[in-house]
Formats: structure tokens, C-alpha cells, sequence
């Protein structure tokens, strides 16, 4: 029973589930329809980016996995970093973000549910027997890294398409003309 539901939350690791609350993130940030939309793709921008990334330096380090007959599930190529723990992390952080940018009632509840989600589906990967704990912090560094990295490029260029400017606001100067073809 108990290694069932440690595969389930697993299986929120990968696949469709963190594209979704990907997705998710980007929605809850944006106000109009049009930065829903923007929003939504540069976290699933972020997501799929950080995914190949982490990929290449899977295959760039190449380490095996621990031996299979510890296996509790199935498991295929290499270890390092891994794949679910990056992921759950990356999403995490996108979803944690937008909660705290929206500030909900109950935030702290919903941050703290996200990223416990976020810690535990790593922390299955060990329980199962297919990572060594190594892999699952390496997998959160490197997503805590990307989504820095993500965040500050966000930070950088996505207010001039998702902040609404309005040429009669006294402060847009000639920013406003420069913004008000978009």
C-alpha cells in the first residue's frame, strides 16, 4: 500500500501533471487574457527549456543508477540530476511564484502544500530505490538554479509585454508610444 501511493506521487513527477500547474502558474499571474496567455507560456517555456538542459547534463555526466535490484519501480537511463526531482522543483517554484505574486488568503498554506509536493516527489525517487540522494538534491539546485535564471529574464523583459501601458499615464513618457503598437 504504501509503496502505491509513493509511486502515484511519483508519477506527478513527469508526464502531463507539471506541464499543467506549468501552465497553471502562468494563468493565475496574469491579469487580462493576454498576459494569461503570455505568462503561461514562459513558464511552459521555462519548464520544457529547463527540461532539455537538464537532460544534456544528464548525458554529459553519465551516472548510473543505483543497483536495480533495489528498484521499487521502474526506471530507465541515467541518474544524475534527476529527472522527477527537477521537475517537481522547477514546477513548484513556477506555481509558488504566482501564488505569492497574487497573494490569495491562505497563501502560506498553499506555498507550504507546493512545496512540500515539490520536496517529496524527490524524496519518492529515494524510497523507490532508483536515485541516489545525490541525484534528487542535484535535481533541485539545478531547478532552482534554471528557475532563477528564468525569473530573471522574466524580470527583464516580459513586464514591457504583460504590464499594460497607457499613453495618458503621465508617468509612461515615451515608453507609452513605444508600447501602445503591442
Amino acid at each position: 500500500m504504501a509503496v502505491s501511493a509513493i509511486r502515484t506521487l511519483t508519477d506527478t513527477g513527469t508526464g502531463a501533471v507539471p506541464y499543467v500547474l506549468a501552465a497553471l502558474a502562468g494563468v493565475i499571474v496574469g491579469r487580462t487574457r493576454r498576459q494569461k496567455v503570455y505568462a503561461a507560456v514562459a513558464s511552459l517555456l521555462c519548464l520544457g527549456a529547463g527540461q532539455l538542459l537538464r537532460r544534456a547534463v544528464l548525458y554529459l555526466i553519465g551516472r548510473p543508477r543505483p543497483p536495480a535490484g533495489e528498484w521499487a519501480t521502474h526506471a530507465s537511463g541515467w541518474s544524475f540530476p534527476s529527472g522527477h526531482a527537477t521537475t517537481a522543483a522547477l514546477t513548484a517554484a513556477l506555481l509558488i511564484t504566482a501564488v505569492l505574486l497574487r497573494s490569495p488568503p491562505g497563501r502560506f498554506l498553499i506555498v507550504t502544500a507546493i512545496g512540500c509536493w515539490g520536496v517529496a516527489v524527490g524524496l519518492t525517487r529515494i524510497y523507490l530505490g532508483v536515485h541516489w540522494l545525490s541525484d534528487v538534491v542535484g535535481g533541485w539546485l539545478f531547478a532552482l538554479a534554471w528557475y532563477a535564471a528564468c525569473a530573471g529574464a522574466a524580470a527583464r523583459w516580459l513586464p514591457r509585454v504583460t504590464t499594460p501601458v497607457h499613453k495618458d499615464d503621465p508617468g509612461a513618457g515615451r515608453d507609452a508610444q513605444l508600447h501602445t503598437s503591442t
